[in-house]
């Protein structure tokens, strides 16, 4: 994880039979499903969406990229702890940190960064500076969001 001064958000994922493949394991693709999730959790944690109406306007978060790095399989009914935290925060986009970990022992390690846009009537999207109320509240301690 990095050394961030962000709180960190946890929360934890059971590995169902559909999740693994022929080998038994995690397929691979499913981490970043597991990621999405436990971004939206976090989210959720803090009152905030990927998708939602701010101050008048909608407003989404896109992915823009993601990747994970993978250190050891994990099987069905394992139960995945994990972290996820703020590695930055820039004008227009969010980069988020996951780290999933079972029973102490560090399974994979991910990010995804997301841009804001605002989102018109006919799903047209552009671009737009994250709002200080967002990135206030997205940096606030869940307990007092």
């Amino acid at each position: 994880m990095p050394s961030s001064q962000e709180p960190v958000f946890r929360t934890t994922r059971r590995i169902e039979f559909g999740d693994t493949d022929m080998a038994g394991i995690v397929h691979f693709a499913n981490f970043f499903r597991f990621m999405e999730s436990a971004e939206c959790e976090f989210l959720r944690s803090r009152g905030l969406s990927v998708k939602l109406d701010w101050e008048g306007q909608a407003i989404g978060f896109p992915r823009v990229s993601a990747s994970c790095d993978y250190v050891s399989p994990a099987r069905f009914e394992d139960v995945l702890d994990v972290a996820v935290s703020i590695e930055r925060i820039g004008t227009k986009s969010v980069t988020y940190s996951f780290e999933f970990t079972c029973g102490g022992a560090v399974i994979a390690r991910g990010k995804v960064a997301s841009c804001c846009v605002r989102v018109s009537r006919d799903n047209q999207i552009v671009g737009i500076p994250i709002p200080v109320s967002y990135a206030a509240r997205l940096q606030s301690d869940p307990n007092t969001a």
